[in-house]
């Protein structure tokens, strides 16, 4: 009896025991981290692992240890980062965010972790511009949704708009604009970097400094204050700043913490090295997000632009011009617009897709718009009599479809359909919009981190060639097997 009543107790306190730490972990909070991964040195890919490093991840990474936290990070481009906080796809934006009253009025944002200031960048020996004053009439080159393009719009700057600090170096040093406007850490850590003697500071934008903050939607407030309650400890223990003077050599996690010391750099590293730690990332976003958008995008798109077809050559008036409204409606409007309709804008009436199944929905409707022209153009190719032949051996419509007309139109319709198989797997390149790293994003991350823009979209370029090759040379092999059994 002692030995069963023993029994009864271990097992009691092995239920206990045990569930214990799967049970700490289930009470950690999911976060979702936006991010760029293209802004060195506070976001961006580390060139030897590929991993996401910088100042705001390792921020963020011991603010959600204090916070009991469990981090998912999603990389997408600054100018939807906000979008994507707006639709509930992130939780937390770690991204440098400046502070400002335009922000503050909408989002909740917490204490500030970095402190900085606004510079003004020229090309070397450019003269002409030495203050905020000087930019009136010029154009400068800014995230469009950044602190940095109000401020250079507020002094009479056109913006021209770019995804990051590295596009807006390279439009400078071309010429093709005439100043940037950014923060001073920023372009300290690029001239570090890079070597660059084409550009250079050419003056601070404004007194006053600037103040990084964490940007949450103003509905969490429980998240927002355990952020400010972790960043306050972070600062006390004095953990921001060790993680500040591992990247600037100076404490930038506090007003006048002295200035950053960049002159180490990260290490520039030659184009062949670039290429081959890029190629093998660049390869796995081809075969796991290009070409699977792109097949499912077009066999879903291909049945909707078939359907579409017949109701456009249908003869109820109604089912007629719903299906004209459709093809009106997507060949009229960009697929770039019809993307961020679906990802961001659907899910304030409830509709929130994964990025993947939103970018499907964008493309497989484009398709339909635009094959179901070309289905139904060679649907009507086909002689009128053959349906009536086919009727008069008893063959209902859908018959008539299937077995006559169809295997006829597909001859004509191939060619056309080809041609839009090829411009969809090139259009798969916006899938960084709505949050996927494709072929064209890994480029770009590497890109940001390297400044070797040619090379490295010359490469991505190679990729899509060659698989547009492939497609052509099915295309040939499909065509030849369709005229197989037509006379002439």
């Amino acid at each position: 009896m002692r030995q069963v009543i023993r029994g009864a107790v271990l097992l009691l306190l092995l239920l206990i025991v045990v569930p214990a730490p799967a049970m700490a972990q289930q009470q950690q909070t999911v976060v979702k981290i936006g991010t760029e991964g293209t802004y060195p040195p506070f976001s961006f890919h580390d060139p030897q692992t590929a991993e996401l490093t910088g100042y705001d991840i390792e921020v963020v990474k011991a603010i959600a240890a204090k916070a009991n936290w469990r981090l998912e990070f999603v990389e997408t481009q600054w100018d939807a980062i906000f979008p994507a906080l707006d639709s509930g796809r992130i939780d937390l934006i770690a991204n440098q965010v400046s502070l400002n009253p335009e922000r503050a009025a909408k989002y909740g944002l917490s204490n500030p972790y970095t402190y900085s200031r606004g510079v003004i960048v020229r090309r070397t020996g450019d003269t002409r511009i030495k203050s905020l004053s000087d930019l009136s009439g010029k154009t400068t080159a800014q995230s469009s949704t950044s602190n940095w393009a109000k401020v250079a719009r507020d002094a009479g700057a056109r913006v021209e708009a770019v995804e990051g600090f590295a596009q807006a170096a390279a439009l400078l040093q071309q010429g093709r604009v005439d100043a940037i406007v950014n923060d001073n850490i920023a372009v300290l850590d690029y001239l570090a970097t890079t070597g660059s003697k084409d550009v250079e500071i050419a003056g601070d934008a404004g007194a006053s400094g600037s103040q990084q903050v964490l940007a949450l939607r103003k509905a969490d407030a429980s998240l927002l204050s355990q952020a400010n309650q972790a960043i306050d400890a972070l600062k006390a223990d004095g953990t921001l700043r060790g993680i500040s003077e591992k990247y600037f050599k100076a404490d930038v996690s506090v007003e006048d913490g002295g200035s950053a010391d960049l002159s180490q750099g990260r290490g520039a590293r030659s184009t062949w090295d670039v290429l081959a730690s890029t190629a093998w990332p660049m390869f796995v976003g081809l075969v796991k997000v290009t070409v699977p958008l792109t097949a499912l995008s077009f066999a879903i798109g291909l049945v909707l632009a078939l359907l579409v077809a017949l109701a456009r050559i249908s003869s109820y008036r109604v089912l007629s011009g719903l299906a004209r409204g459709f093809i009106s409606i997507i060949r009229g409007t960009p697929l770039l617009l019809q993307l961020f309709i679906v990802f961001y804008g659907l899910p304030q009436i409830g509709l929130k897709f994964p990025p993947f199944t939103a970018a499907v929905v964008a493309f497989s409707l484009n398709v339909a718009g635009y094959a179901a022209e070309v289905v139904r153009s060679a649907i009507l190719s086909v002689p009128r009599g053959q349906f009536e032949a086919a009727s008069t051996i008893g063959l209902n419509y859908a018959q008539t479809l299937r077995r006559i007309v169809l295997p006829q139109a597909a001859r004509t319709a191939v060619p056309p359909l080809s041609n839009t198989l090829l411009s969809l797997l090139k259009d798969t390149s916006l899938g960084s919009v709505v949050l996927l790293t494709e072929l064209f994003r890994e480029s770009q991350l590497a890109a940001a981190e390297s400044n070797e823009f040619l090379a490295l979209y010359s490469f991505a370029g190679l990729y899509y060639w060659l698989i547009c090759v492939a497609l052509s040379a099915g295309q040939k092999r499909l065509e030849t097997r369709l005229n197989r059994y037509v006379i002439a």
